[in-house]
């Protein structure tokens, strides 16, 4: 079974509290009973009206189920409860009026609305006032707030959480293409010169063949590692944009240090307190650090600290030239859309890789 969304739910409370609200077309019921003892009417008759009652109170709980699910307005149902309304009216029993005017408010724009209500409310004050006076008026004017006024709340309300909810997946649609064209630019930044290089190769091969076909042959060589190494580039750039498990990482690069001789400390905080979203970004940092460690350096320690979203990864047995390498130039900027910073640097003999989120 799917799990509810929370805009499910709030559509539930929404739908469940009217129908609760509704329930005050059973004001109703009471005349009938009291009509029924003073033997004011047939009893058939009023079986009937309570039956009549009932189905009223059940279609007034459809229309709004339709409007939240973004239906077309029942305008046969709602001429029904109307109908409905009105002959309840006709035998003093107005509790059915703020209901009806309720359930047909979603349907209305808001100009209509607001020319309808005043209208039909004040033409039931001034019967409620014939039928029984300043405590009916006080009666029906209370009641037509809480019924008509709590519905329509409930519908703003409503209409708010979807339109937060639609905001919401407009968000995550647009972080989504933004990923897509770095990551397109990120591609285009490893293939576009190596396909330069390749082509540019081939073409020298070619004018060489039939001069020099060792030379060709060299060539012809060099051609096929760099396609292997863009090939390599590639896989790299793909894999980093997955999602990474970051204890899995730390277990797997301490493993892959301590392999090469380079003793590795690791000393973290609850990670997985941290957002899925931050533990990748951390994840990937710490692989490509690793990786850093391995290729452009003769470490032979290694340290990496995690406190509340901050990583800070060092290392020593730098090379003179130690900067930022190319790896964690497309990581920093991941980082950075995500709000997040990323630094690298060498001071006094140690390398210093450090990442917030």
């Amino acid at each position: 079974m799917m799990r509810a969304s929370k805009l499910d739910r709030i559509r539930w409370l929404f739908l469940y509290s009217n129908d609760f609200i509704n329930l005050t077309v059973f004001f109703s019921l009471f005349q009938l009973i009291f009509a029924w003892y003073e033997n004011w009417a047939p009893k058939p008759v009023l079986v009937a009206a309570i039956a009549l009652l009932v189905v009223f109170y059940a279609l007034s709980t459809r229309p709004l189920r339709i409007a939240t699910r973004g239906g077309r307005r029942p305008t046969l149902l709602l001429a029904v409860a109307g109908v409905i309304t009105l002959a309840f009216g006709a035998f003093t029993m107005v509790w059915l009026v703020p209901v009806w005017l309720g359930i047909v408010s979603p349907f209305l724009s808001r100009r209509v609305f607001w020319i309808t209500a005043p209208v039909v409310t004040g033409v039931t004050l001034v019967y409620s006032a014939i039928i029984g006076g300043p405590p009916f008026v006080l009666i029906m004017v209370v009641l037509t707030l809480l019924v008509t006024g709590g519905t329509l709340a409930n519908v703003r309300i409503w209409r708010i959480a979807q339109e937060a909810h639609e905001g919401q997946e407009a968000k995550a649609a647009l972080a989504v293409s933004e990923e897509r064209l770095r990551f397109a630019r990120d591609l285009n930044d490893l293939l576009g010169q190596s396909l330069v290089d390749i082509g540019a190769g081939a073409g020298r091969a070619e004018t060489t063949l039939g001069v020099d076909p060792a030379r060709a042959a060299a060539e012809m060589f060099e051609v096929r590692d760099l396609a292997r190494r863009s090939l390599r580039e590639v896989r790299t750039a793909v894999q980093n944009y997955r999602a990474l498990d970051l204890g899995e990482v730390l277990a797997s690069v301490r493993a892959v240090l301590e392999a090469a001789d380079v003793h590795c400390t690791i000393d973290t905080d609850d990670i997985d307190d941290l957002p899925a979203e931050a533990r990748t970004l951390l994840a990937a940092v710490i692989r490509e650090g690793a990786t850093n460690i391995l290729k452009h350096s003769t470490a032979q320690r290694c340290t990496i600290t995690i406190r509340n979203g901050v990583l800070e990864m060092s290392n020593d047995g730098i090379s003179p030239d130690a900067g930022e390498p190319g790896g964690l130039r497309g990581l920093s900027q991941r980082l950075s859309a995500a709000g997040g910073t990323l630094s690298a640097g060498a001071a006094d003999g140690v390398y210093l890789l450090r990442a917030s989120v």
